[in-house]
């Protein structure tokens, strides 16, 4: 675990992790041949981490972004009408390089390095009983850059819950995350 992250899936690859395994499973492939094999593998187990985390809520995901951009970091939103928390592993066309995680706070959470820059992305679910209005304000706080974390948690709620389930690590309750921090 890094800096209390629990990494769900990544193609920020280190061929020094791999390399052990796949020369003693193929030994008659190249070095090269080994490297894109490795890539190849991972892809396919981005497809096991959709199937794992096929988990159906009972509201829109919303995905916040802090944008890394060629003029500069911009905040921005979007959502998963969906609701489900597979539809998170998805990565836009230029981005080099993802990593998904769930931080020691229980968010989910994803480090997407393009060109330009790094976009930071928060997934979190509406929470049940909100309104309409509630989540237009949020939404206009996000465009204008003027969100807050607490405006943020006031309207939503964290999907490391969920996850965690899925492959059985513990994240602490968020009363016990601030304390931890102090």
């Amino acid at each position: 675990m890094n800096d209390g992250k629990r990494i769900i899936w990544s193609n920020d690859l280190d061929y020094d992790d791999w390399k052990e395994d796949l020369e003693e499973q193929y030994p008659e492939l190249s070095e090269d041949e080994r490297v894109s094999l490795m890539y190849e593998l991972n892809g396919d187990y981005l497809d096991d981490e959709r199937h794992n985390l096929n988990i159906q809520l009972s509201r829109p995901i919303l995905v916040v972004g802090d944008l890394g951009l060629w003029h500069g970091r911009r905040m921005g939103y979007k959502e998963i009408e969906s609701g489900n928390i597979r539809d998170c592993l998805y990565s836009e066309r230029d981005i080099d390089y993802s990593t998904w995680f769930v931080d020691k706070n229980g968010d989910f959470r994803c480090e997407a390095i393009h060109h330009d820059g790094t976009n930071h992305y928060l997934y979190r679910a509406y929470k049940d009983g909100v309104s309409e209005t509630q989540i237009d304000n949020l939404k206009e706080k996000l465009y204008r850059g003027t969100a807050t974390r607490a405006d943020i948690t006031r309207i939503t709620r964290r999907l490391g819950d969920e996850i965690a389930n899925v492959y059985g690590f513990p994240i602490p309750h968020r009363r016990q995350a601030v304390a931890l921090e102090r």
